[in-house]
């Protein structure tokens, strides 16, 4: 993967998310990771086709997605994943890959984003590589949110 395909996703995350009434996210670090994203929580997971082929997966606790899913719902408070809830943390991962769509679109690269997966349970696991991956740590309002990333361009 080439490690120049992340910054559009970290683009997007750092525009998209002050717009939604969020406090300024914060990059922690970068790391590689193995074949497989391990759930903290809560995942969504966005394809991407055309002109890249690959996965972004969105990976936090339970607290931070009940977190985002209220900000999304103008502070209602979330105590359970109901319909609302899954449809706030659903839209705000379409928000977050089409910016990072339009960001890739801006650097000559052609792509189109799956609907979201969802998956709510600790320690669930998807494939998204078959080698290495990269993970961009990131902090908002003192949160963790991890973006996992494996992407490459189509010959």
């Amino acid at each position: 993967m080439d490690a120049k395909l992340v910054n559009p996703i970290i683009d997007a995350f750092m525009e998209v998310l002050p717009q939604m009434g969020f406090p300024m996210p914060r990059r922690k670090r970068i790391y590689l990771q193995d074949r497989n994203v391990i759930s903290s929580g809560v995942i969504l997971a966005v394809g991407f086709t055309r002109q890249l082929r690959g996965k972004v997966v969105y990976n936090m606790t339970a607290d931070t997605a009940r977190y985002i899913a209220s900000t999304m719902m103008l502070g209602v408070p979330v105590e359970r994943f109901n319909d609302m809830a899954k449809s706030a943390l659903r839209e705000m991962s379409n928000m977050l890959t089409a910016r990072a769509a339009t960001n890739f679109a801006k650097l000559g690269i052609e792509v189109d984003i799956t609907t979201p997966e969802l998956v709510i349970e600790e320690d669930h696991t998807i494939k998204i590589s078959d080698a290495h991956f990269l993970t961009v740590e990131m902090e908002i309002g003192g949160r963790r949110i991890d973006i996992a990333l494996s992407v490459d361009r189509e010959a």
